[in-house]
């Protein structure tokens, strides 16, 4: 996920521009994923906040057997100005999606299943530190986390970064996450149950913009106890990115 992510999130050029939006393809060549991610990406600054989403889309991965789209998942945040010059604000956020794999069973047919990632709503604040020309721009977010089903009283730090240089033909950007959340473990080799109470995520991304449109890149996708994958993850991608 991209959660991914975010994407992952990010602020263009934060202030100067009313909204910024684009379109990425990654190709995600992790461990028994091999698979393709589409990520759709807002953000628009307005006299009262900003608002910002964006949704992924994975298409046939390893891990899941299913051609086509295999798991969609999106987050909406929203943010509201405090005052003009107020660096802090508050914020509400809601993330939630669904997914799809098969298997074969011991009679050696294949069987589909189907799955939702439980919705989450947080409410906190967030305060905003940038450079004069908005070159770069770092928010961090503290959030009260609702999990429905799972977690009626968690908490989520995020930090969101964008920086820019050589003229804005090298952007780094990206996220990073991390929650109390509960999970269960079984292990392959035994049976045996781990239990852990944080996930952690982070997706920095690179990209040389080579017009104002088009950018090239990538990201690595660096996770722990997330996506029901015990344990530390690192799944690089390639990806290309249009900017309307």
């Amino acid at each position: 996920m991209k959660r991914f992510g975010f994407i992952a999130v990010l602020v263009f050029v934060f202030g100067l521009m009313a909204k910024a939006q684009n379109v990425q393809l990654h190709y995600d060549m992790g461990d028994d994923r091999k698979m393709v991610t589409s990520t759709v990406e807002m953000f628009k600054a307005d006299d009262w906040g900003s608002t910002f989403f964006f949704i992924d889309m994975d298409y046939g991965s390893d891990a899941s057997g299913v051609d086509g789209m295999n798991l969609a998942y999106w987050e909406i945040a929203r943010s509201f100005k405090v005052s003009k010059n107020c660096a802090f604000e508050p914020r509400v956020e809601y993330n939630g999606g669904f997914g799809r794999g098969e298997f074969v069973d011991g009679n050696n047919e294949t069987q589909q299943y189907h799955y939702s990632i439980n919705s989450s709503f947080l409410a906190g604040g967030q305060y905003t530190w940038n450079n004069a020309d908005f070159s770069k721009v770092f928010t961090l977010q503290a959030n009260y986390k609702y999990i429905k089903d799972k977690e009626d009283a968690s908490f989520q730090i995020t930090a969101v970064w964008g920086l820019h240089f050589f003229d804005r033909k090298l952007s780094l950007t990206g996220f990073a996450d991390i929650w109390k959340e509960e999970n269960v473990f079984v292990k392959q080799t035994n049976g045996d149950l781990t239990e852990t109470d944080f996930v952690f995520i982070a997706e920095p991304q690179i990209w040389y913009n080579a017009t104002k449109n088009l950018s090239v890149g990538g990201e690595v996708e660096m996770s722990s106890n997330f996506g029901g994958n015990e344990g530390f993850m690192v799944n690089p991608t390639l990806a290309a990115k249009w900017t309307f």
